[in-house]
């Protein structure tokens, strides 16, 4: 698989409608641990998720909400639609719980069990942002934890940023975060298409900074610009990463693997530079789903249809190290 075709399932992953995903192969529970689903009504709908919480608690926890990369990603950070099946966030989940922090994972808004009246064509990332406050919220009232602690996974470490702010948030976590906006993103992968794809593309684009859609599309661009995601894109390209972890005032957590070929390390870089007192993490080894994989495209391609493969060993103690230390 080239880099280019690898990129491109990114987009598919962010702008596919969104379907309901088969799981993937069962992670079994460690027996100091269990977990239990949760429910969050929201205007349009709910918001499916589970809770993990280790054994024995006395007294309050620390517990972590896990928000989810683009598009179709399920609250075990699987997304067979397009061959992602890492169980990389219910890993996450079931580590965290192990060394005594709950955690809170999800599916996003329309996929498995979380259902919504939002239609693809009304689909903003502010609403993605409003589910995560939501959960906030609800654990905020649980008088079980101390603390809530946000890791957002790719696209999710921007949803974060739009539910921390005003919010009882104690601390944040990016990781493979995007420091550039979306427009540049899109931008660049069009540098690979045809001149007609990209002249097209650009012409679209410049219609949504005017805040206006195109009804006509080549349908070769339907899968990164048809007319009902437009207002979607609209709503990510006015988002900057870099201005919003300037903002940023709780203790912060980047997070970068060397091999991930969808978000390149200078990202974080980028990303520490706005905050100079964030705490930046590079792990050797790491791709965009948290695990070990080479640098060449089909073999870190095939670390992501492997769910039974551990995640990145540098990645759990650092993060729970983080977690620990924050008051």
């Amino acid at each position: 698989m080239k880099k280019a075709a690898f990129f491109i399932i990114t987009l598919l992953i962010a702008f596919r409608v969104i379907v309901q995903a088969e799981p993937a192969n069962d992670t079994a529970i460690d027996p100091s641990i269990t977990e239990s689903p949760i429910l969050l009504k929201t205007l349009s709908g709910q918001i499916s998720g589970t809770l993990v919480m280790p054994g024995n608690v006395t007294g309050k926890i620390p517990v972590v909400l896990i928000i989810g990369d683009a598009g179709a990603t399920d609250r075990d950070g699987n997304n067979v639609k397009t061959g992602i099946t890492t169980n990389t966030y219910k890993l996450l989940a079931h580590e965290l719980g192990k060394n005594g922090i709950a955690s809170v994972r999800y599916d996003k808004r329309m996929v498995g069990e979380s259902v919504s009246t939002t239609t693809e064509t009304q689909l903003r990332i502010d609403d993605y942002g409003d589910d995560a406050v939501g959960l906030v919220n609800m654990l905020n009232d649980d008088q079980r934890f101390s603390k809530i602690i946000l890791f957002g996974h790719g696209e999710g470490a921007e949803v974060a940023m739009l539910a921390m702010f005003d919010m009882p948030v104690k601390a944040y976590i990016s990781a493979e975060g995007w420091s550039e906006q979306a427009e540049k993103i899109l931008t660049d992968e069009m540098k690979l298409k045809p001149k007609y794809q990209a002249d097209e593309f650009k012409a679209i684009l410049d219609s949504m900074r005017k805040g206006k859609t195109t009804p006509i599309v080549d349908p070769s661009l339907y899968y990164i610009a048809r007319p009902s995601i437009q207002n979607f894109l609209m709503s990510w390209c006015r988002l900057s990463p870099i201005r919003g972890m300037k903002k940023i005032k709780i203790p912060t957590l980047i997070i970068q693997g060397t091999t991930d070929l969808i978000v390149s390390p200078d990202n974080a870089d980028k990303l520490k530079k706005a905050k100079s007192d964030a705490t930046l993490l590079i792990i050797k080894g790491m791709n965009h789903e948290l695990k070990d994989a080479p640098a060449d495209e089909e073999q870190n391609a095939a670390v992501n249809t492997k769910p039974d493969i551990p995640l990145s060993a540098g990645l759990i103690p650092a993060v729970v190290d983080f977690v620990n230390k924050v008051k």
